[in-house]
């Protein structure tokens, strides 16, 4: 990191500050330390974020700084009387007292290491509404979409019992960690360290990272999901979740983070009953669910039938793409932009941009 982009840490307690290079360690952000605030002069106005301690505002009482944004007192246990005038009068924006306030101080540096982002990412849901429906084909299919596009998309495997969407893409060779290797600290994920660590295919400017569940191990945690979805989001990247019918504890964290589920329903009439029973669960998580309904019909049901059965707004309807089965046997998942697939994905896209 750049020295301007280093936080400045203004401390002289060794206890605070062994604290505070631990968890900027861990989190890979490279911090600026001077023991007072007379040093601090020339990098305060620049520097992303400012740690100081009760002993650093104790030596200097009057230290003549500007008043900014993004300073943190960082304290053991609670800070002294007098601190929070010295405080006041610096513009501290918040009290980190540790080891409970070990999570703010966590994020606050978590979010220097990993830089602005480009924007707030958006979170989509993908279910099928029976077996077979072909969610996690469609979840790949997004998540290619925008790599195709020149964007950046994290698909994250919420079914553990679903054998790895790694398989279905033809990855599951590919170097990386899955799930049962992840290991998620305090809450936070940084998405640069956890991009560099995923399998991953791209696309010229595009990039699809993959979080698969594997064919041994445990599957994700809920904490792990959370952290893992937010990560994404706060990095602007559109986070695509393959979420099983009945979701555990884990797959239940990504739908209450969702800005669309969308339920995968072939256009038969035990499926759309199917559908119904799963819908109750989803409605209790999440707030916006369409439909796309799965043809060829054999009997005629058009997709507004599924959609009205169902009882959820109609996304839009896609017939099974010629050759699928064969090339994911095969373990070649390449669906065309202009195919079935690819135009499903694009409505899926087009609608979650609008949410």
């Amino acid at each position: 990191m750049r020295q301007a982009d280093r936080p400045l840490v203004v401390v002289r307690d060794d206890a605070v500050l062994d604290e505070i290079q631990r968890i900027a360690a861990a989190v890979g952000c490279e911090s600026e330390w001077v023991s007072d605030l007379g040093a601090a002069r020339e990098p305060w106005a620049t520097a992303p974020l400012v740690l100081l301690d009760d002993s650093a505002l104790a030596e200097d009482p009057d230290p003549a700084l500007p008043r900014r944004e993004g300073v943190l007192l960082v304290c053991k246990g609670a800070p002294a009387p007098q601190s929070w005038q010295r405080a006041f009068a610096l513009g501290v924006q918040d009290v980190v007292a540790l080891p409970e306030g070990e999570d703010t101080l966590v994020a606050a540096l978590a979010d220097v290491a990993e830089g602005p982002s480009q924007g707030r990412g958006q979170v989509l849901a993908v279910v099928g509404g029976c077996g077979g429906a072909g969610a996690s084909v469609l979840a790949a299919s997004v998540g290619l979409r925008v790599a195709r596009t020149g964007g950046s998309a994290l698909l994250v495997d919420c079914d553990p019992l679903g054998g790895g969407i790694d398989l279905l893409l033809g990855s599951e060779r590919a170097e990386g960690v899955r799930w049962p290797q992840l290991r998620v600290r305090s809450g936070r994920v940084s998405m640069p360290e956890l991009e560099a660590a995923l399998p991953a295919r791209k696309h010229g400017e595009g990039r699809l990272s993959v979080l698969s569940c594997d064919r041994e191990g445990p599957g994700p945690t809920a904490d792990a999901v959370a952290a893992v979805v937010e990560a994404g989001r706060r990095a602007g990247r559109v986070v695509v979740c393959d979420v099983p019918r009945q979701p555990d504890t884990a797959a239940e964290e990504a739908l209450r983070r969702a800005d669309l589920a969308v339920l995968v329903v072939p256009a038969e009439v035990r499926a759309c009953v199917a559908a119904t029973r799963v819908l109750a669960r989803l409605a209790e998580l999440t707030g916006d669910v369409r439909v796309l309904a799965r043809g060829p019909a054999p009997d005629g049901l058009t997709a507004h039938d599924v959609a009205d059965a169902v009882g959820v707004p109609l996304l839009g309807r896609i017939r099974t793409e010629r050759g699928l089965a064969r090339a994911v046997e095969r373990g070649v998942f390449n669906p065309r932009p202009g195919g079935a697939l690819g135009t499903a994905a694009l409505t899926v896209l087009e609608t979650l941009a609008s949410c």
